[in-house]
Protein backbone atom coordinates (compact mmCIF):
# COMPACT_ATOMS: atom_id res chain seq x y z
CA UNK A 1 0.00 0.00 0.00
CA UNK A 2 1.31 3.65 -1.09
CA UNK A 3 1.33 5.93 1.29
CA UNK A 4 2.03 9.74 1.63
CA UNK A 5 5.37 10.67 1.90
CA UNK A 6 5.03 12.42 5.06
CA UNK A 7 3.29 9.79 6.40
CA UNK A 8 5.63 8.44 9.34
CA UNK A 9 7.86 11.16 8.96
CA UNK A 10 8.29 13.64 11.71
CA UNK A 11 10.75 16.15 9.69
CA UNK A 12 8.78 19.02 8.35
CA UNK A 13 7.61 21.40 11.28
CA UNK A 14 7.56 24.61 11.86
CA UNK A 15 7.26 25.92 8.22
CA UNK A 16 7.24 29.37 8.92
CA UNK A 17 10.31 29.64 11.31
CA UNK A 18 12.09 28.22 8.08
CA UNK A 19 11.20 30.68 5.76
CA UNK A 20 14.00 32.52 5.31
CA UNK A 21 15.49 28.84 4.35
CA UNK A 22 13.44 27.95 1.68
CA UNK A 23 14.32 31.49 -0.18
CA UNK A 24 17.77 30.72 0.36
CA UNK A 25 17.18 27.26 -1.76
CA UNK A 26 14.81 29.30 -3.96
CA UNK A 27 13.66 26.08 -6.26
CA UNK A 28 12.80 23.83 -3.14
CA UNK A 29 9.51 25.45 -2.68
CA UNK A 30 7.13 22.71 -3.30
CA UNK A 31 5.47 20.54 -0.37
CA UNK A 32 6.55 17.40 -1.56
CA UNK A 33 3.93 15.08 0.22
CA UNK A 34 1.07 17.11 -2.57
CA UNK A 35 3.72 15.49 -5.40
CA UNK A 36 4.78 11.54 -4.47
CA UNK A 37 3.29 8.75 -2.94
CA UNK A 38 5.39 5.64 -1.62
CA UNK A 39 5.31 1.94 -1.21
CA UNK A 40 6.94 -0.07 2.18
CA UNK A 41 10.81 -0.49 1.74
CA UNK A 42 11.43 -4.40 0.44
CA UNK A 43 14.09 -6.46 1.63
CA UNK A 44 16.28 -8.05 -1.47
CA UNK A 45 19.41 -9.48 0.49
CA UNK A 46 20.88 -9.47 3.68
CA UNK A 47 23.93 -11.22 4.73
CA UNK A 48 26.67 -10.50 7.43
CA UNK A 49 28.56 -7.36 8.16
CA UNK A 50 32.50 -8.11 8.27
CA UNK A 51 35.63 -6.20 6.51
CA UNK A 52 38.82 -7.58 7.42
CA UNK A 53 41.78 -5.80 6.79
CA UNK A 54 42.73 -5.24 2.77
CA UNK A 55 44.67 -8.06 1.81
CA UNK A 56 44.29 -6.98 -2.14
CA UNK A 57 41.88 -10.23 -3.75
CA UNK A 58 42.79 -12.60 -0.76
CA UNK A 59 41.09 -10.38 1.65
CA UNK A 60 38.03 -11.48 3.86
CA UNK A 61 34.96 -9.46 3.09
CA UNK A 62 31.47 -10.57 3.66
CA UNK A 63 28.51 -8.15 2.93
CA UNK A 64 25.91 -7.53 0.75
CA UNK A 65 26.56 -4.40 -0.64
CA UNK A 66 26.87 -2.14 -3.92
CA UNK A 67 23.49 -2.21 -5.87
CA UNK A 68 22.13 -0.34 -8.89
CA UNK A 69 18.43 -0.10 -10.63
CA UNK A 70 17.55 0.38 -13.75
CA UNK A 71 13.20 0.15 -15.04
CA UNK A 72 11.93 -0.97 -17.99
CA UNK A 73 8.77 0.69 -19.95
CA UNK A 74 6.39 -1.59 -17.51
CA UNK A 75 7.77 -0.20 -14.80
CA UNK A 76 9.82 -3.37 -13.93
CA UNK A 77 13.25 -3.12 -12.05
CA UNK A 78 16.10 -4.80 -12.37
CA UNK A 79 18.80 -5.06 -9.65
CA UNK A 80 22.00 -5.16 -9.59
CA UNK A 81 24.57 -5.60 -6.58
CA UNK A 82 27.33 -7.37 -4.97
CA UNK A 83 27.75 -10.37 -2.44
CA UNK A 84 31.16 -9.37 -0.74
CA UNK A 85 32.16 -12.87 0.25
CA UNK A 86 31.23 -14.58 -2.97
CA UNK A 87 33.47 -12.03 -5.35
CA UNK A 88 30.20 -11.61 -7.78
CA UNK A 89 27.90 -9.15 -8.81
CA UNK A 90 24.16 -10.56 -9.04
CA UNK A 91 21.09 -9.55 -11.01
CA UNK A 92 17.15 -9.78 -9.99
CA UNK A 93 14.42 -8.65 -11.47
CA UNK A 94 12.02 -6.88 -9.26
CA UNK A 95 8.06 -7.30 -10.67
CA UNK A 96 5.34 -4.69 -10.61
CA UNK A 97 3.29 -7.51 -8.33
CA UNK A 98 6.26 -7.57 -5.67
CA UNK A 99 7.86 -10.62 -4.50
CA UNK A 100 5.79 -12.86 -6.62
CA UNK A 101 7.44 -11.93 -9.84
CA UNK A 102 11.00 -12.24 -8.54
CA UNK A 103 13.32 -15.30 -9.56
CA UNK A 104 16.20 -16.39 -7.73
CA UNK A 105 19.49 -14.02 -8.21
CA UNK A 106 21.51 -14.88 -11.22
CA UNK A 107 25.52 -14.89 -10.88
CA UNK A 108 26.92 -11.43 -13.32
CA UNK A 109 30.77 -11.79 -13.07
CA UNK A 110 31.14 -15.43 -11.93
CA UNK A 111 34.66 -14.17 -10.78
CA UNK A 112 35.23 -15.86 -7.51
CA UNK A 113 38.97 -15.42 -7.59
CA UNK A 114 38.70 -11.07 -7.69
CA UNK A 115 36.21 -8.62 -5.81
CA UNK A 116 33.76 -7.43 -8.20
CA UNK A 117 32.73 -3.88 -7.00
CA UNK A 118 29.66 -1.03 -7.86
CA UNK A 119 27.85 -2.21 -11.15
CA UNK A 120 25.28 -0.60 -13.27
CA UNK A 121 22.60 -1.56 -15.44
CA UNK A 122 20.51 -0.65 -18.37
CA UNK A 123 18.26 -2.14 -21.02
CA UNK A 124 18.26 -2.36 -24.89
CA UNK A 125 15.52 0.59 -26.40
CA UNK A 126 15.12 -1.98 -28.90
CA UNK A 127 14.24 -4.88 -27.26
CA UNK A 128 13.91 -5.01 -23.30
CA UNK A 129 15.09 -8.62 -23.15
CA UNK A 130 18.41 -7.49 -23.69
CA UNK A 131 20.45 -6.38 -20.41
CA UNK A 132 23.73 -4.94 -19.92
CA UNK A 133 25.70 -4.54 -16.84
CA UNK A 134 28.81 -2.86 -16.02
CA UNK A 135 30.89 -3.15 -13.32
CA UNK A 136 34.67 -2.53 -12.08
CA UNK A 137 36.71 -5.94 -11.03
CA UNK A 138 40.04 -5.63 -9.15
CA UNK A 139 42.02 -7.23 -11.36
CA UNK A 140 45.68 -6.25 -10.72
CA UNK A 141 47.38 -5.74 -13.96
CA UNK A 142 51.07 -4.36 -13.32
CA UNK A 143 50.46 -0.52 -11.88
CA UNK A 144 50.18 1.02 -8.34
CA UNK A 145 46.11 0.27 -8.33
CA UNK A 146 43.99 -2.72 -9.39
CA UNK A 147 41.03 -2.30 -11.55
CA UNK A 148 39.71 -3.21 -15.00
CA UNK A 149 35.97 -2.28 -16.37
CA UNK A 150 33.66 -5.89 -17.05
CA UNK A 151 30.63 -5.97 -18.92
CA UNK A 152 28.43 -8.62 -19.99
CA UNK A 153 24.85 -9.09 -21.67
CA UNK A 154 21.88 -10.96 -21.25
CA UNK A 155 19.38 -11.81 -24.51
CA UNK A 156 17.35 -13.78 -22.32
CA UNK A 157 15.86 -11.58 -19.84
CA UNK A 158 18.22 -11.94 -17.35
CA UNK A 159 18.13 -15.79 -17.01
CA UNK A 160 21.93 -16.50 -18.24
CA UNK A 161 24.39 -13.44 -18.97
CA UNK A 162 27.13 -13.93 -21.63
CA UNK A 163 31.14 -14.25 -20.42
CA UNK A 164 32.19 -11.41 -18.98
CA UNK A 165 34.54 -9.04 -21.35
CA UNK A 166 37.60 -6.48 -20.27
CA UNK A 167 36.83 -3.02 -21.87
CA UNK A 168 39.82 -1.43 -20.64
CA UNK A 169 42.44 -3.69 -20.26
CA UNK A 170 45.11 -1.48 -18.82
CA UNK A 171 47.13 -1.24 -15.56
CA UNK A 172 46.23 2.33 -14.74
CA UNK A 173 43.72 1.19 -12.44
CA UNK A 174 39.89 1.61 -14.57
CA UNK A 175 37.20 2.27 -12.30
CA UNK A 176 38.97 4.46 -9.75
CA UNK A 177 38.20 8.43 -9.33
CA UNK A 178 40.66 9.71 -7.72
CA UNK A 179 40.32 12.80 -5.36
CA UNK A 180 44.07 12.89 -4.03
CA UNK A 181 47.16 10.36 -3.96
CA UNK A 182 45.45 8.53 -0.80
CA UNK A 183 41.66 9.22 -1.55
CA UNK A 184 39.50 7.81 -4.25
CA UNK A 185 36.15 6.43 -5.01
CA UNK A 186 35.80 3.19 -6.72
CA UNK A 187 32.40 3.04 -8.73
CA UNK A 188 34.32 5.83 -11.22
CA UNK A 189 32.38 4.71 -14.29
CA UNK A 190 28.68 5.05 -16.13
CA UNK A 191 26.71 3.19 -18.83
CA UNK A 192 24.20 4.25 -21.12
CA UNK A 193 22.24 3.23 -24.19
CA UNK A 194 21.30 5.46 -27.23
CA UNK A 195 17.78 5.99 -29.22
CA UNK A 196 19.93 3.58 -32.27
CA UNK A 197 20.81 1.09 -29.68
CA UNK A 198 24.43 1.99 -29.32
CA UNK A 199 25.82 1.02 -26.32
CA UNK A 200 28.82 3.42 -24.38
CA UNK A 201 30.81 2.66 -21.16
CA UNK A 202 33.01 5.00 -20.10
CA UNK A 203 35.12 5.34 -16.87
CA UNK A 204 38.31 6.81 -15.41
CA UNK A 205 41.55 5.57 -14.52
CA UNK A 206 43.42 6.67 -11.21
CA UNK A 207 46.62 7.58 -13.11
CA UNK A 208 43.87 10.61 -14.36
CA UNK A 209 42.68 9.76 -17.87
CA UNK A 210 38.75 9.43 -18.65
CA UNK A 211 37.92 6.72 -21.75
CA UNK A 212 34.70 5.55 -23.47
CA UNK A 213 34.17 2.28 -25.28
CA UNK A 214 31.00 2.05 -27.80
CA UNK A 215 29.29 -1.19 -29.15
CA UNK A 216 27.52 -1.56 -31.86
CA UNK A 217 25.80 -4.75 -32.11
CA UNK A 218 23.89 -5.22 -28.66
CA UNK A 219 26.73 -5.35 -26.32
CA UNK A 220 28.69 -8.51 -28.56
CA UNK A 221 31.69 -6.23 -29.25
CA UNK A 222 33.30 -3.11 -28.03
CA UNK A 223 35.80 -0.69 -29.62
CA UNK A 224 39.45 0.12 -28.70
CA UNK A 225 38.92 2.46 -25.85
CA UNK A 226 38.50 6.15 -27.17
CA UNK A 227 40.52 9.11 -24.63
CA UNK A 228 38.17 11.90 -24.15
CA UNK A 229 40.34 13.46 -21.57
CA UNK A 230 44.07 13.05 -19.84
CA UNK A 231 45.95 14.86 -17.35
CA UNK A 232 47.86 12.59 -14.89
CA UNK A 233 47.84 16.24 -12.26
CA UNK A 234 44.46 16.64 -12.70
CA UNK A 235 42.27 13.25 -12.92
CA UNK A 236 39.10 12.47 -14.14
CA UNK A 237 36.68 11.51 -11.81
CA UNK A 238 32.96 10.67 -11.37
CA UNK A 239 31.96 10.37 -15.20
CA UNK A 240 28.05 11.01 -16.27
CA UNK A 241 26.98 9.76 -19.92
CA UNK A 242 23.43 10.60 -21.45
CA UNK A 243 22.30 10.28 -24.94
CA UNK A 244 20.06 12.64 -25.87
CA UNK A 245 16.99 11.93 -28.52
CA UNK A 246 18.80 12.95 -31.37
CA UNK A 247 21.60 10.35 -30.50
CA UNK A 248 24.02 13.19 -29.23
CA UNK A 249 26.61 11.94 -26.38
CA UNK A 250 26.35 14.18 -23.36
CA UNK A 251 29.56 13.52 -20.72
CA UNK A 252 29.97 15.59 -17.35
CA UNK A 253 33.17 14.75 -14.81
CA UNK A 254 34.65 16.32 -11.68
CA UNK A 255 38.54 16.95 -11.93
CA UNK A 256 40.46 15.33 -8.86
CA UNK A 257 43.68 16.93 -7.07
CA UNK A 258 41.93 19.84 -6.89
CA UNK A 259 40.91 22.54 -3.84
CA UNK A 260 38.23 24.24 -6.06
CA UNK A 261 37.52 21.99 -9.05
CA UNK A 262 35.21 22.32 -11.47
CA UNK A 263 32.60 20.20 -13.82
CA UNK A 264 33.84 19.66 -17.09
CA UNK A 265 31.92 18.65 -19.82
CA UNK A 266 32.39 17.15 -23.76
CA UNK A 267 30.14 16.19 -26.09
CA UNK A 268 29.65 14.03 -29.43
CA UNK A 269 27.41 13.33 -32.34
CA UNK A 270 26.56 9.86 -32.73
CA UNK A 271 28.78 8.90 -35.54
CA UNK A 272 27.13 7.90 -39.16
CA UNK A 273 29.43 5.16 -39.90
CA UNK A 274 29.24 2.32 -37.53
CA UNK A 275 32.71 1.58 -37.54
CA UNK A 276 33.64 5.29 -36.37
CA UNK A 277 34.15 5.82 -33.02
CA UNK A 278 32.50 9.60 -31.87
CA UNK A 279 34.60 13.14 -31.87
CA UNK A 280 34.05 14.82 -28.48
CA UNK A 281 34.09 18.21 -28.43
CA UNK A 282 36.97 20.03 -26.61
CA UNK A 283 36.38 19.77 -22.79
CA UNK A 284 35.21 23.05 -21.44
CA UNK A 285 34.56 24.12 -17.60
CA UNK A 286 30.44 23.81 -17.47
CA UNK A 287 29.91 24.45 -14.15
CA UNK A 288 33.25 26.88 -12.28
CA UNK A 289 32.20 28.25 -8.59
CA UNK A 290 34.33 29.27 -5.79
CA UNK A 291 34.14 26.33 -4.33
CA UNK A 292 35.17 22.50 -4.66
CA UNK A 293 32.41 20.61 -7.69
CA UNK A 294 32.13 17.10 -7.94
CA UNK A 295 30.02 13.64 -8.81
CA UNK A 296 27.73 15.19 -10.96
CA UNK A 297 25.27 13.48 -12.71
CA UNK A 298 22.97 14.19 -15.60
CA UNK A 299 20.97 13.24 -18.04
CA UNK A 300 18.51 14.89 -21.36
CA UNK A 301 15.55 14.32 -21.47
CA UNK A 302 12.56 13.86 -24.25
CA UNK A 303 12.40 17.33 -25.55
CA UNK A 304 16.65 17.85 -25.17
CA UNK A 305 16.84 19.48 -22.28
CA UNK A 306 20.35 18.65 -20.16
CA UNK A 307 19.28 18.43 -16.54
CA UNK A 308 22.43 18.18 -14.11
CA UNK A 309 23.33 18.01 -10.35
CA UNK A 310 26.19 17.83 -8.71
CA UNK A 311 27.55 18.46 -5.50
CA UNK A 312 29.31 21.39 -4.02
CA UNK A 313 31.35 22.54 -1.56
CA UNK A 314 32.30 26.19 -0.81
CA UNK A 315 35.31 25.21 1.84
CA UNK A 316 36.88 22.68 -0.53
CA UNK A 317 37.15 18.50 -0.49
CA UNK A 318 36.36 16.54 2.77
CA UNK A 319 33.64 19.52 3.98
CA UNK A 320 30.08 19.83 4.20
CA UNK A 321 28.46 19.58 0.27
CA UNK A 322 25.23 20.40 -0.94
CA UNK A 323 23.34 19.52 -4.07
CA UNK A 324 22.86 22.21 -7.26
CA UNK A 325 20.98 21.93 -10.13
CA UNK A 326 21.41 22.71 -13.43
CA UNK A 327 19.49 22.87 -17.41
CA UNK A 328 20.67 23.95 -20.17
CA UNK A 329 19.48 23.57 -24.05
CA UNK A 330 21.28 21.26 -25.91
CA UNK A 331 21.51 21.84 -30.01
CA UNK A 332 22.88 20.16 -32.82
CA UNK A 333 26.44 21.19 -32.46
CA UNK A 334 28.79 21.94 -29.53
CA UNK A 335 28.20 23.86 -26.68
CA UNK A 336 24.89 23.90 -24.42
CA UNK A 337 22.58 26.97 -24.44
CA UNK A 338 20.70 29.07 -21.59
CA UNK A 339 22.55 27.23 -18.89
CA UNK A 340 20.32 28.33 -15.99
CA UNK A 341 21.78 29.59 -13.17
CA UNK A 342 22.88 26.69 -10.21
CA UNK A 343 20.39 26.53 -7.61
CA UNK A 344 20.73 24.37 -4.34
CA UNK A 345 17.93 21.81 -3.76
CA UNK A 346 18.95 19.44 -1.09
CA UNK A 347 18.55 22.78 1.86
CA UNK A 348 16.97 22.53 4.39
CA UNK A 349 18.31 19.11 5.25
CA UNK A 350 16.16 16.93 6.44
CA UNK A 351 16.48 15.82 10.14
CA UNK A 352 20.32 16.20 11.67
CA UNK A 353 22.26 16.06 8.79
CA UNK A 354 25.33 18.49 7.71
CA UNK A 355 25.95 17.29 4.07
CA UNK A 356 24.46 16.01 1.03
CA UNK A 357 26.81 14.65 -1.45
CA UNK A 358 26.88 12.11 -4.57
CA UNK A 359 23.63 12.46 -6.15
CA UNK A 360 21.97 10.68 -8.69
CA UNK A 361 19.53 12.04 -11.28
CA UNK A 362 16.42 10.55 -13.63
CA UNK A 363 13.77 11.86 -15.81
CA UNK A 364 10.58 10.69 -16.16
CA UNK A 365 8.09 10.57 -18.73
CA UNK A 366 5.89 13.89 -18.42
CA UNK A 367 8.94 16.45 -16.67
CA UNK A 368 9.46 14.63 -13.84
CA UNK A 369 13.14 14.94 -12.53
CA UNK A 370 14.17 12.25 -9.86
CA UNK A 371 17.23 13.15 -7.48
CA UNK A 372 18.58 11.48 -4.99
CA UNK A 373 21.91 12.20 -2.55
CA UNK A 374 23.88 10.65 0.23
CA UNK A 375 22.92 12.02 3.62
CA UNK A 376 26.46 12.49 6.27
CA UNK A 377 25.20 13.51 9.60
CA UNK A 378 28.86 14.16 10.05
CA UNK A 379 31.12 14.92 7.42
CA UNK A 380 33.75 13.37 8.68
CA UNK A 381 32.23 9.57 9.06
CA UNK A 382 30.11 7.55 6.36
CA UNK A 383 26.89 8.79 5.17
CA UNK A 384 23.51 7.32 6.82
CA UNK A 385 20.46 7.71 4.42
CA UNK A 386 19.49 8.99 1.21
CA UNK A 387 17.97 12.48 0.67
CA UNK A 388 15.65 12.94 -2.14
CA UNK A 389 13.73 15.34 -4.01
CA UNK A 390 11.86 15.96 -7.38
CA UNK A 391 10.97 18.18 -9.90
CA UNK A 392 7.11 17.48 -11.73
CA UNK A 393 7.52 20.77 -14.29
CA UNK A 394 11.13 20.18 -15.69
CA UNK A 395 13.36 21.70 -13.14
CA UNK A 396 11.15 24.68 -12.69
CA UNK A 397 11.12 24.04 -8.75
CA UNK A 398 11.46 21.28 -6.59
CA UNK A 399 9.98 19.76 -3.58
CA UNK A 400 11.63 20.06 -0.28
CA UNK A 401 13.75 17.29 0.53
CA UNK A 402 13.39 14.43 2.62
CA UNK A 403 14.92 11.28 3.82
CA UNK A 404 14.25 8.58 1.41
CA UNK A 405 11.54 5.77 3.83
CA UNK A 406 13.52 3.02 4.59
CA UNK A 407 16.39 4.22 4.94
CA UNK A 408 18.57 6.41 7.90
CA UNK A 409 17.34 4.24 10.53
CA UNK A 410 20.37 4.40 12.83
CA UNK A 411 19.74 0.21 13.71
CA UNK A 412 20.62 -0.23 10.50
CA UNK A 413 24.13 1.51 10.67
CA UNK A 414 25.37 3.21 7.39
CA UNK A 415 24.96 3.14 4.05
CA UNK A 416 26.65 1.10 1.47
CA UNK A 417 28.90 1.40 -1.09
CA UNK A 418 32.36 1.19 1.60
CA UNK A 419 34.25 1.00 -1.62
CA UNK A 420 33.04 4.29 -3.11
CA UNK A 421 30.33 6.20 -3.20
CA UNK A 422 30.14 6.88 -7.27
CA UNK A 423 26.88 4.85 -7.14
CA UNK A 424 23.82 5.07 -9.05
CA UNK A 425 20.74 4.31 -6.82
CA UNK A 426 17.55 5.63 -8.73
CA UNK A 427 16.26 4.93 -11.59
CA UNK A 428 12.61 6.27 -13.31
CA UNK A 429 10.09 4.14 -14.97
CA UNK A 430 6.38 5.05 -16.75
CA UNK A 431 3.48 7.02 -15.18
CA UNK A 432 5.44 8.68 -13.01
CA UNK A 433 7.10 5.88 -10.89
CA UNK A 434 10.46 5.85 -9.66
CA UNK A 435 12.68 2.74 -7.64
CA UNK A 436 15.49 3.57 -5.11
CA UNK A 437 18.07 1.25 -3.82
CA UNK A 438 20.51 1.12 -1.25
CA UNK A 439 22.29 -0.93 0.87
CA UNK A 440 23.18 -0.88 4.86
CA UNK A 441 26.12 -1.84 6.94
CA UNK A 442 25.95 -2.50 10.49
CA UNK A 443 29.36 -3.87 11.55
CA UNK A 444 29.55 -7.24 13.47
CA UNK A 445 25.78 -7.74 12.88
CA UNK A 446 24.06 -7.34 9.55
CA UNK A 447 24.32 -6.04 6.25
CA UNK A 448 21.25 -5.32 3.75
CA UNK A 449 20.19 -4.19 0.49
CA UNK A 450 16.36 -2.74 0.77
CA UNK A 451 13.74 -1.27 -2.40
CA UNK A 452 12.12 1.70 -2.59
CA UNK A 453 9.57 2.20 -4.84
CA UNK A 454 7.50 5.82 -5.24
CA UNK A 455 5.26 7.49 -7.54
CA UNK A 456 5.30 11.12 -8.78
CA UNK A 457 1.94 12.87 -9.83
CA UNK A 458 1.89 16.03 -11.58
CA UNK A 459 -0.90 17.37 -9.88
CA UNK A 460 -1.35 17.86 -6.52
Amino acid sequence: MAVLLFAGMMIWTAWVLLASVWAEADRTDKDPGNYVSWHDAEEIAEGPAYQGPWRMNDSDFRYVDDASAAMDDHGNTALVWVDQAKKDVLFQWHGLQDEADRGDPVVVSDSPDTFSWLPRVAFCPKDDNIIYVLWQEIVFSGGSHGGEIFFARSTDSGETFSEPVNLSQTPAGAGKGRLTAQNWDNGSLDLDVGPDGSVYAVWTEYEGALRISRSVDQGESFSEPLTVFDHPEKPARGPALSTGPDGRIHLAWAVGEQQWGDIKYAQAATPENRDEMPEFSEPEVLIESGGHSDAPDLAVDSGGTLHLVYGESADGPFRAYHIYYVSAATGSGPGLADLSEPARISTPHPGDYDSAHFPSLKTGEQDQIYVTWELFPDVRRRPVGLGFTVSVNAGADFAGPVVVPGTGDPEDGTNGSRQGLLSNKLAAGPDGSFSIVNSSYLDGEQSRIRLIKGAANNKP
